[in-house]
């Protein structure tokens, strides 16, 4: 965790119908750049705080689709869940500077004019397999 974190970390999305809160620390905080990801959110990267599925909550009108949740009203992506995990997107922070990547995946697949996040382990592709 960054040190100016302060918990609860409180979030949602663009039209505010969905709220999240996440009540313990997270697991860890990172930022991808891989394809899909980029594709999946319109962006050069994706940068999330995975926590444990009950140390959050959700309120508001989402559904999900292959994992991805998502606001019903504004269409606003806001999280994602992985077997017993749910990805907060830090964009969608209240505070966004609350929490600091410590890594970066794929960056072998970094757009060349983006440095590396200071400090951050860089891995050439998933933490598995470096």
């Amino acid at each position: 965790m960054a040190e100016h974190e302060t918990l609860p970390l409180t979030g949602g999305c663009r039209c505010g119908a969905v709220r999240f809160n996440a009540h313990g620390p997270a697991k860890r905080v990172g930022v991808c750049h891989c394809n899909d990801c980029k594709r999946q959110h319109g962006a050069l990267f994706y940068a999330a705080a995975i926590f444990d599925e009950n140390a959050v909550s959700l309120t508001g009108p989402h559904s999900a689709h292959e994992g991805r949740g998502f606001c019903t009203v504004c269409g606003s992506q806001v999280f994602a869940r992985s077997g017993r995990e749910i990805e907060l997107h830090l964009g969608a922070l209240d505070d966004p500077s609350a929490l600091t990547p410590t890594y970066e995946l794929w960056v072998s697949r970094r757009a060349p004019w983006l440095t590396p996040i200071p400090g951050a382990a860089q891995f050439d592709r998933n933490r598995e397999n470096g």
